[in-house]
Order: C-alpha cells, then structure tokens, then sequence
C-alpha cells in the first residue's frame, strides 16, 4: 500500500492520512507513506510507518513525482495506492495508474468535489453532501468516511493543567481554545470573528483565548489581538504558534472553537464546541445540531454578515451555563466514540480497499486527457503574473484588515 497525503504541513487530511496508514498496517498490511516533507515526518516515524520523501516540485500534476510513484510502485510491488486531494492524485495516475495499472483511490476531504479527478477512479468524500454531489458526475464508485479521531489518543483523562500553567491561564479563567492552520484560506474568516468574539465579551468575563497554530495570516493576526490586549489592558488573546501534539490544548479549554478534524478531536476529550465556518458561520455542537454536522461536515457556510455578535452571543450561552457545558463535553464524546473512531473507520476503508482490488476500474485516455486539460488551464492561471499580483495584492489588502480594520473586509474599497 502506497498512502500519499498531499504535503506533511501540519493539517487534518494530513493527520487523518497518517492515523489510518497507521490502523491499516495493524491491521498486518504493508504500508509506504509518501509525501512532500514537513513538519508531519516524525509523526509518521513515531507511527512506526515507512516514509520515502517525494520531490517538491510545485506544478500540479509534477511529472518528478509522476515518474517517481510510477518507479516506487514498480521496485515495491505496489498493490493499490492511496492518494489524498486531486493534486496527488493525478500525480499517482499518469503514471503508476495509467500505465501500469495499478489500482488507485482517492480521497477528498476538501469542501468541494474536484472536477480534476478522473471520472473512473473511485472517490472517498467527507462528508454524505458531498458524496451525493459527486454521484452526480462521478462514473466510478464514491464511499464517504468521515475524519476519523483515535478515542483511545484524544480521552477526556488527557491532563490540560500543564497547558493552562504554561500560558497563565488563571483557574477562574474562562479559557477559549482553537487549534487551526493560520491560513488566509478558508479559516481566516473565522479567526478574525473568534478575536472579535472575545473582544466584545472580555469586558464582561475573564476570557482568554489561545489560537494555537501558525501560518501566513499569523503576523496579522497577531497585530489584531495586539489591539484587543491593549484594549483591555491584559492578555485576553495569544498566539503561542503550532504544536504537533495539541490534546493538552483542548483537555486545558473551557470551550473550543472550530472545524474539520480539530472540532473532532475536541468532542474527544469531552470538550463543549463552536463549529464555525466561513461567512459567519457559527453553530454550538448538540443534539439539535448532529444531524446537520453529519451531512454537511463540521464547517458551514453563513450569509457574511458584519462583526462577530452572533459567535459571541453562542460563547456567552456557553460561558453562562457550566452544567450546559459539562453535558455537551460528554454527549460530544459519546458521539464521536461511536461514529467517528479510528478503528471503525479504518475497517470501513479496509472493505473500500477490497472491493477496489476485486474491481479496479479502467483508466481512460480520453478522461486522462480531460484531467489534463483541466489542471494545465488550473496551472497557467495560477502561474499567471498579472494573476499572482492581483491575488497578491488581493491577500495583502485582507491581512491589512485583519490587523486593525472592520470584518468582513469589503475589497476593492
């Protein structure tokens, strides 16, 4: 089994990629993990997986990397390989799949169905919502798995204390916690509104919120708690930076904030939670709200509106209401036992394995041609000069908000 998670940065494909590497060479496989070098190799090696590094050529597909799985899959004797996001994929299918026909899986745990896959290659997608919309336009089979979370890692006995003392985080503290890339990309929108959130309520409580991660929004970022800590005249927000190894951060919060994997890894440890999104989005995790996260993903989209007061109403529920809390922290974990685990997911993506095997599908010149087209139209407007300028620009008038503007920014203004 070759496992190609799209880069080794620290992200929740990434680590979902790793932990069922990790499940399926338990359960007496033998597993290669593949990937682009960064901060996630040593968790790979403390999994007792195999890595080789991949060329970090930038181009999507890479013809290095085309040639390079090709010749893995050859010198190993690669039964099925696994690829994570359309960018890896491709770089798995021009060559070993396409040519040597060898059979290959991917999986999507992006937000939106990629029209780049080609339409034989089987799908796992996220989320159930994004299942039925790929079967819309996918010829090959599409199985969902959810993120899947180690219960037996991430528990409610995992010691937060250490964490708390570290930051100085006082016992009558109402500690906020959010473990996320700091990313102009899809998270942005909700960090910005978490730093607000707390802003309008630290007058009120003794509220501090840590936003542990890193990542190109992080300098602005932290110029906008800047301003909310002299505000208040206290630490009210921090940015400590990444951490490979964040349960103590969410057994330390009193409430966490987030999305995806993290959000999951949170009701783990029994945590209350806020899922948000983009676009304001903003939703407490609970019984009336399961069944929504069950089909859409923990993440959402909202309708954009100004300033952070409808996050800040749901913290100030949460803030108010201990028992509330408590509650919520122990029916999030009985959930994500029972749905979301490892083990479960790793059985599911076993059987997925199988039937693959039993029936690889057919690779086509024609969709390879049509996958081709669509990622060299994708690349030359990436690689675009005026393209990159504008979007350059475009970022730069985004973070300069952040730092000290009004949210959401109204560019072009």
């Amino acid at each position: 089994m070759l496992v190609y998670p799209h880069d080794l940065s620290i992200g929740g494909s990434q680590i979902n990629a790793i932990d069922l590497a990790a499940a399926v060479a338990a359960a007496g496989h033998e597993v290669i993990v593949y990937g682009i070098p960064g901060p996630l190799v040593s968790y790979i090696e403390e999994r007792g997986l195999r890595y080789v590094p991949a060329r970090p050529l930038k181009y999507r597909p890479a013809p290095s990397r085309i040639v390079q799985i090709a010749a893995l899959a050859q010198s190993e004797h690669i039964d099925l390989i696994h690829a994570y996001e359309w960018p890896t994929c491709l770089d798995a299918y021009y060559g070993a799949g396409l040519l040597l026909k060898v059979p290959l899986l991917c999986t999507v745990l992006s937000m939106q169905v990629p029209p780049h896959v080609p339409a034989s290659v089987p799908l796992i997608m996220g989320t159930s919502d994004l299942a039925i919309e790929a079967r819309k336009t996918h010829r090959g089979q599409v199985w969902v798995i959810e993120p899947p979370i180690d219960v037996d890692h991430d528990t409610p006995f995992v010691d937060g204390s250490a964490f708390r003392n570290k930051h100085g985080v006082a016992d009558n503290e109402f500690l906020v916690v959010s473990v996320s890339r700091l990313a102009i990309d899809l998270k942005l929108d909700a960090l910005v509104r978490a730093i607000d959130a707390v802003d309008m309520l630290a007058g009120s409580y003794p509220l501090r919120l840590i936003l542990l991660g890193d990542g190109p929004a992080r300098e602005a970022l932290t110029a906008r708690a800047a301003v909310v800590n002299r505000r208040h005249e206290r630490e009210v927000v921090v940015l400590p930076g990444a951490d490979l190894d964040p349960r103590s951060a969410y057994a330390a919060a009193d409430l966490v904030i987030g999305m995806g994997s993290s959000a999951l890894r949170a009701l783990a440890i029994a945590r209350p939670l806020i899922v948000q999104g983009e676009q304001a989005f903003s939703e407490i995790f609970e019984p009336s709200t399961f069944d929504l996260f069950l089909r859409q993903g923990f993440y959402g989209l909202a309708d954009g509106a100004a300033g952070a007061g409808r996050l800040a109403a749901q913290m100030e529920e949460l803030i108010r209401d201990p028992a509330r809390r408590a509650a919520l922290g122990r029916f999030g974990r009985e959930m994500v036992t029972k749905r979301f685990g490892l083990q479960r997911a790793a059985r599911i993506q076993l059987d997925v394995y199988d039937r693959v095997l039993a029936n690889p599908p057919l690779c086509r010149f024609v969709e390879a041609l049509h996958s081709a087209r669509l990622s060299l139209m994708l690349e030359i407007v990436n690689h675009d000069p005026f393209r990159k300028r504008a979007k350059g620009s475009r970022e730069q008038e985004i973070l300069l908000t952040v730092r000290s503007g009004s949210w959401p920014p109204v560019l072009g203004e």
